[in-house]
């Protein structure tokens, strides 16, 4: 009898509630993907790159060209100079990387510190590593990490913690005194860090995005993963970048050559293309997805929801605890097929999930869809 190597993984929400979403012609504001077109300067390029004939194998760790676009706008957006050569690797996506990055530095037995919600690709990649995923769960209102619950589940066999900020699935972005104690953490317990960042540029209300790369100390052990698919808008491109130390750089590509091997050609030079004509382009993403967030917070703001407006991501948590006692995971169901309306349940996201009534709704759409579904919860 063949045993499953993760017998508690199934499907993903997000792919359930898509297709839900489909078969009952719902507005989808579940899975996190742009209903709107990409800039069209970037679709170009990646027509012209393809009729170029950019159709074949790339250097293994990505386009020379595109790394030192990277390398480019982290110097311009995070003050911070990275080797483009030694420490860019381009992949087909940042779930990719932060598997290859995961199996790279994770051995038997090792633990892994998991803040919980936490995005549902980390822990499969944890157990096939041979790893121990430890959740510690962020803190209930505000979801922040709750420093003495993470001191406390340290043990000599914790290798990595996970860090994942702005925050999917709950919007949270961690401050500059967060990023300090994180610091200090993992240089006193020796730590390796594994950070998601893909929604980098999604920070509202003033607020700065900081990045691992800005603390010396944390760069120096850090994998930390991006999303051109986030910033750019499209997410079916399927291309992200790790930046690493080179020593880390290293055993990460060792992993990726075996997994996906490149990211695509094309698409690599399209990228390069427009990083190269719109460097600024990322900068006027935070005002954009603000304006959506306020447009759909606005229209549910006379709703017997009760909500905060997310500081970052697209994605925007709503209680619907006057509404009804269902369970999160079975209303989401409901309102798909009843209502209509299509949204991510929270408690998937926990390894014990807390007695909450909030579902995840996606602002990346357009004004019409999300004007749309905001009556439509209105009127439920």
């Amino acid at each position: 009898m063949f045993a499953s190597k993760l017998p508690q993984v199934g499907t993903t929400i997000f792919t359930r509630m898509s297709a839900l979403a489909q078969t009952h012609q719902a507005l989808n504001l579940s899975q996190g993907f742009p209903d709107f077109a990409a800039p069209t300067a970037l679709c170009d390029a990646l027509g012209d790159a393809a009729r170029a004939g950019y159709n074949q194998y790339p250097p293994m760790a990505g386009l020379p060209l595109l790394r030192q676009c990277v390398a480019e706008q982290l110097r311009h957006y995070r003050g911070v100079n990275v080797d483009a050569e030694q420490e860019v690797t381009i992949v087909p996506g940042a779930t990719e990387g932060i598997f290859c990055a995961i199996q790279a530095a994770i051995k038997p037995g090792d633990e892994v510190i998991v803040l919980d919600p936490v995005y549902d690709s980390y822990e499969p990649a944890i157990i096939l590593a041979g790893g121990v995923a430890v959740h510690v769960a962020l803190q209930a209102e505000t979801f922040l990490p709750d420093w003495s619950s993470i001191a406390d589940a340290l043990t000599a066999r914790t290798r990595m913690i996970m860090i994942n900020t702005p925050h999917n699935p709950c919007g949270s972005v961690w401050s500059a005194e967060d990023m300090a104690t994180l610091e200090a953490l993992a240089e006193r317990h020796d730590l390796l860090v594994c950070s998601d960042e893909v929604y980098e540029f999604l920070v509202f209300d003033k607020r700065t995005h900081h990045s691992v790369l800005q603390w010396p100390a944390l760069r120096a052990r850090s994998f930390v993963h991006f999303s051109f698919g986030k910033t750019f808008s499209v997410t079916g491109w399927k291309t992200g970048y790790c930046i690493a130390p080179a020593a880390l750089t290293r055993e990460l590509r060792k992993v990726h050559q075996y997994v996906a091997f490149v990211a695509v050609a094309p698409v690599q030079h399209a990228l390069a293309n427009f990083m190269m004509g719109n460097p600024e382009y990322p900068g006027t993403l935070a005002d954009f997805y603000q304006r959506k967030r306020d447009l759909f917070c606005d229209a549910l703001a006379n709703s017997k929801f009760r909500f905060t407006p997310t500081s970052g991501s697209f994605f925007q948590l709503l209680d619907y605890s006057a509404l009804s006692d269902k369970s999160d995971a079975d209303l989401c169901v409901d309102w798909t097929v009843n209502h209509g309306i299509a949204s991510i349940p929270i408690s998937v996201f926990y390894e014990r999930p807390p007695a909450n009534h909030q579902l995840r709704f996606c602002f990346a759409k357009s004004d019409d869809t999300l004007i749309q579904a905001a009556e439509r919860l209105c009127a439920i």
